[in-house]
């Protein structure tokens, strides 16, 4: 480790020409992110920003993987100080606090923020709230109805203004329900937690993270500049229905539906939320603009690629 904290790879760091690659670096360093990481590895020197000690193993994880582990904490401003400069492209894609309208973590952020950089903000879906089911492209106002959709619409703006005034590159990809193999309702349907029934339903949006993780990386390269992109597939589904394909796909029981009056009294605050926001999200800026082609274009058919390995 070097004085400012960075476990150097010896994949990287004994390879001569990788100190010629620009830096990336990626804050919020999740699922998505480990993801994100070789989809980068040819054009950057990756650098990954975690809470978490020098000693746990996701920064094992990560010098692994190919990318320099770096430790700071959006919840502690001086921690930050070490990232100003570090990188001119960045992918945002931490989670703001679980409190409050305002993103503090992402004011903290674009404190240290450098000039003339290119950044993807990894958003939410959630800015619009509830549309009533509509469908709608990129130029729909936002209209957040709840503190969490509020504390990213905060963080939006917030880094809106970073770009104007350090003379940079935003671009935001507004994200739905994020799923993969291992990131599906299984522990729900065998609760048997209820989803509604179809005329109190909602249309819910949807991507797989290792889609998600290669539109960002398209957005690095191919995203306007101060843009707003749907990272969403193609499927078109109410919530219950996305449950049952998953249930039949797995042999396990469907979820009971029930009206909505009575499903209120059975689930908590936060799942309600979300079975209150109802929106069709269209997706032809990522296809038309960044020229995406995604790898699992529908939930049925990331279900079928899942058999599919179950079975080699």
């Amino acid at each position: 480790m070097n004085q400012s904290g960075v476990f150097l790879n010896p994949r990287v760091a004994g390879n001569p020409t990788s100190f010629a690659k620009p830096r990336c670096l990626i804050i919020g360093c999740g699922d998505v992110g480990m993801r994100l990481i070789p989809y980068l590895l040819d054009r950057f020197r990756v650098f990954a920003l975690t809470s978490q000690s020098p000693d746990s193993e996701r920064f094992t994880q990560l010098r692994l993987a190919g990318a320099m582990p770096i430790y700071a904490n959006l919840d502690q401003a001086h921690t930050l100080r070490r990232l100003a400069g570090m990188a001119k492209y960045i992918v945002h894609l931490a989670p703001p606090q679980t409190d409050g309208e305002f993103d503090r973590r992402t004011r903290r952020l674009a404190a240290i923020l450098p000039e003339k950089a290119k950044l993807v903000y990894i958003s939410t879906t959630g800015v619009y709230g509830n549309c009533d089911g509509a469908q709608f492209d990129e130029t729909r106002t936002v209209a957040p109805q709840n503190a969490r959709a509020k504390r990213r619409v905060d963080a939006e703006n917030t880094l809106r203004a970073w770009a104007r005034r350090r003379n940079s590159a935003l671009s935001i990809l507004r994200v739905p329900g994020i799923y993969a193999s291992d990131r599906l309702p299984i522990e729900r349907l065998r609760k048997g937690t209820p989803a509604l029934i179809a005329q109190d339903d909602v249309y819910t949006n949807h991507i797989h993270a290792e889609d998600l993780a290669y539109l960002i990386k398209l957005a690095l390269f191919r995203a306007s500049p101060n843009r707003v992109y749907h990272a969403v597939d193609e499927s078109d589904l109410k919530m219950g229905d996305y449950f049952d394909q998953v249930a039949d796909h797995f042999q396990l029981p469907r979820a009971p539906r029930l009206p909505r009056v009575e499903l209120e009294k059975q689930v908590s605050p936060m799942l309600l939320s979300f079975m209150s926001e109802s929106r069709r999200l269209m997706n032809g800026r990522i296809k038309t603009e960044l020229g995406a082609r995604l790898q699992f274009p529908t939930v049925m058919y990331a279900l079928q690629d899942v058999r599919l390995v179950e079975e080699s």
